[in-house]
């Protein structure tokens, strides 16, 4: 603030400090609009910082008549007042302890259980690589595609009797095959079996 403006402020306030109505709205214009901006920054509310600034402005008038000159300006006293009064309303906010805030469930697989799923599916798609070829194709066309029978059958072509033979064949060899791997069926979780 340049020291006219000082200046005038400091008469300003010394004749709100008589009762002066009008030097104190003039004191309002002047430092009404940097006191919201000020508060609205701090609280981010602007309701709120509409009650600050005129809080502060309550106390410039109350405070008015001990005004004495030289002890400082005004605008800077109002805006310590208005950071202090913003200051005492963030305190006065409920904070949010994380202590009591829970946890959020975390819903992808546990590390162990993941790894232990990618082996077992590293084992199978071993074992199933290990298949004669047209067992393969039949375990990978059922189970791995979700052909019915008779759509598997179709593109193998062959009939549906000897395609439903030939997938109980190819269930057969690779779940031998996975066993010989060290793994039990009850281990698959939904693996072609």
């Amino acid at each position: 603030m340049n020291e006219p403006q000082a200046d005038e402020d400091a008469a300003l306030i010394a004749r709100a400090g008589r009762g002066d109505a009008a030097a104190f709205r003039a004191l309002v214009e002047r430092h009404g609009e940097p006191m919201y901006r000020l508060a609205w920054r701090m609280l981010c509310d602007a309701a709120e910082a509409e009650d600050v600034v005129q809080e502060a402005f309550t106390r410039l008038w109350t405070g008015a008549p001990n005004w004495r000159a030289g002890t400082g300006r005004v605008g800077g006293w109002l805006h310590r007042v208005c950071t202090n009064l913003c200051l005492d309303r963030l305190r006065r906010r409920p904070t949010l302890d994380l202590a009591d805030v829970p946890e959020p469930a975390d819903e992808r697989i546990a590390a162990p259980e993941a790894m232990d799923a990618a082996r077992v599916s590293d084992l199978v798609t071993d074992a199933l690589a290990a298949l004669p070829d047209r067992q393969r194709a039949a375990i990978v066309l059922t189970y791995y595609e979700a052909l019915p029978n008779a759509g598997a059958a179709e593109l193998m072509e062959m009939n549906v009797k000897a395609f439903e033979s030939l997938l109980l064949r190819a269930r057969g060899a690779l779940r031998k095959a996975i066993e010989a791997r060290g793994i039990s069926a009850g281990d698959l979780r939904g693996e072609a079996a």
